[in-house]
């Protein structure tokens, strides 16, 4: 389809901007500014922002902690919207989606404005909110992602989840009971499980347990199928222990980088390990992956984070805060 220009798309586009990169929180500069509108080329289009979150790798890459992060630009990976230039089809609808590239190699969605490729739009899932879907991107994609290189869970497996108090563990959990998988969550602070997982899950309090011998406890000394390891280094010694023969670790994150592995224990368990980065995952990719969960989020299975708070362009720099600060809830900015 050829682009077409639209109305609506005129006056100043406000955008956050990051000039460069800043030792820490307290020396980022966050400037608002005022740009041209973009005007899409065929097969471009441009995406109004309704709500995009402020997810922690948003705040990393303006810290400079970020890989592939280009100065200056619009941070933000996930995105909802209204599509209000480019293809004609798309003129009016509603969409959703996220990108590895989207707020890193590019301007991102911290903009009241949003070129995207066509291929990159998909419809906002009926039954979530403009700020859920705005907010569910990164989590559950990056979940997503780890269960596809490493095989979709299955029903009758055991699915451990180390970190469940973290967006992405809480979506890794989500998508494992979907698959009808038994689910142990692993938190290191009590209190209940919020990961809104259709199925009972287990909960271990890692501050008050030994993980690995309770989810052996839990599974009859089997061990776990798959392990989606959120955290890295400070959980990889109690996930390998509790690997079943043949089971496949994921991991997405570490504190530490190097960490004592025992090479006999890993070839005689027949186990796997799957590193996931979701920066490598542009917006088209991000987006197909948001679609194979539709289903999911339309009929309930999977749940979007609750948006705790939403903060105006010019509040950015307290969303970032917040963010940053470890909280686990859910932030989006409406530009």
């Amino acid at each position: 389809m050829n682009a077409v220009s639209n109305p609506k798309v005129n006056g100043p586009a406000r955008a956050l901007r990051v000039e460069q990169k800043a030792a820490d929180l307290a020396s980022l500069q966050l400037a608002i500014v005022d740009q041209p509108p973009p005007t899409p080329a065929a097969g471009m289009a441009v995406v109004q922002v309704g709500a995009a979150a402020v997810n922690p790798s948003d705040v990393k890459a303006t810290l400079g902690l970020m890989p592939k992060a280009v100065w200056p630009r619009t941070p933000g990976r996930d995105f909802a919207g209204t599509v209000i230039a480019g293809p004609s089809a798309w003129i009016g609808r509603e969409v959703y989606g996220s990108g590895g590239d989207v707020g890193i190699t590019r301007d991102g969605s911290h903009a009241r404005y949003l070129l995207l490729p066509e291929a990159a739009l998909r419809e906002r899932p009926r039954n979530i909110s403009m700020d859920e879907a705005g907010a569910v991107g990164v989590p559950f994609v990056t979940a997503y992602e780890g269960f596809r290189r490493s095989g979709m869970p299955q029903a009758g497996q055991v699915v451990l989840v180390l970190g469940a108090n973290g967006k992405v563990g809480q979506a890794a959990a989500q998508l494992a009971a979907q698959a009808g998988a038994k689910v142990i969550a692993v938190q290191r602070r009590p209190g209940p499980f919020e990961g809104f997982a259709c199925a009972p899950v287990d909960v271990i309090d890692a501050s008050q347990e030994d993980v690995a011998a309770r989810v052996l406890e839990l599974t009859g000394g089997r061990g776990a199928d798959v392990v989606y390891n959120t955290v890295g280094s400070a959980y990889f010694e109690a996930a390998n222990k509790s690997m079943a023969k043949g089971a496949t670790q994921i991991f997405i994150a570490t504190h530490d980088r190097a960490v004592p592995f025992d090479i006999f224990a890993f070839y005689r368990g027949m186990h796997t390990y799957v590193g996931i980065d979701s920066l490598a995952m542009d917006c088209v990719a991000s987006t197909a992956q948001l679609d194979a969960m539709r289903e999911g989020f339309e009929r309930g299975t999977l749940k979007p984070f609750p948006v705790a708070r939403s903060f105006g362009l010019d509040e950015a720099l307290q969303a970032y805060q917040q963010v940053l600060s470890g909280s686990t809830d859910r932030v989006v900015l409406r530009p």
